[in-house]
């Protein structure tokens, strides 16, 4: 059975760190810096890396790759249209990965870059999404590469997942992300209630991960552009009419990138 740890990086990067306890092997999922899981290896001796799992290029998650690679002797995996240091696997989607004996579906999400995929798993009792920066809490990334048109159809993937599925997402964004879900719809109770738990945990420096997709479902904006009142909003901010959901989403993009 895989627990999961999230091993702080940077100012608000979070590593996840799969482990299996009875044979004491673990696996990471985009360590930007080599120094947390480092330091989470020194201090559990007789543990071993196995699988190094990267989502995109971005340093900030490929940083420790190599550091990491030739510390441990780990697996490196990643999107195959990207430049990933060090890799020994390249993923491509709906490619099927092994790691910790259970079995990660791979999908491609282009949007905040073109190779950007993320990894699933519904072998465990509560199904994994591992989503990098295409889907956050109660957001999503920006738009360095991809299309609108392409993060809307990327994040319509994930919504499908089943609603019990755990996002571990890989930024402490999620205030500031329901900040901007309070103003995309105020009248929305489950986006209240969430921005008030998320604000009381973040004042106990505590964190708000992982979500859910159907948590996600009713309180991500980006993931609602069919709701009346997000469309009506999405067309008051940009002054016209956005007659299709990715056109929405684009309008929300644009807003929130700066808001």
């Amino acid at each position: 059975m895989i627990q999961i740890e999230a091993l702080p990086a940077f100012n608000d990067n979070y590593i996840w760190l799969l482990q299996d306890a009875e044979s004491r092997r673990c696996a990471v999922v985009d360590p930007g810096d080599p120094a947390p899981v480092l330091e989470w290896l020194g201090q559990h001796p007789g543990w071993r890396l196995e699988d190094i799992l990267v989502t995109h290029h971005h340093h900030d998650h490929t940083g420790g790759v190599e550091t990491l690679k030739a510390a441990t002797g780990a697996r490196v995996c990643g999107p195959a249209s990207e430049a990933i240091p060090g890799r020994d696997l390249a993923l491509k989607d709906n490619a099927v990965v092994r790691v910790l004996d259970t079995d990660f579906r791979v999908f491609a999400v282009p949007g905040h870059t073109l190779g950007h995929i993320a990894y699933f798993s519904d072998q465990p009792a509560t199904p994994l999404l591992f989503s990098g920066d295409t889907l956050f809490a109660a957001g999503c990334g920006r738009l360095f590469e991809g299309t609108p048109q392409q993060m809307h159809d990327s994040l319509q993937r994930l919504a499908a997942l089943p609603g019990t599925t755990l996002v571990y997402c890989a930024h402490e964004y999620t205030l500031s992300n329901l900040r901007f879900a309070c103003a995309v719809e105020p009248a929305n109770q489950q986006v209240l209630a969430r921005f008030e738990e998320v604000s009381r945990l973040r004042a106990e420096n505590r964190i708000t991960l992982p979500s859910t997709i159907a948590l996600e479902r009713l309180t991500n904006p980006f993931l609602r552009v069919e709701e009346t009142s997000v469309k009506e909003k999405a067309d008051e901010r940009t002054g016209a009419l956005n007659p299709t959901p990715s056109a929405v989403f684009a309008g929300l993009r644009a807003w929130k990138d700066k808001f």
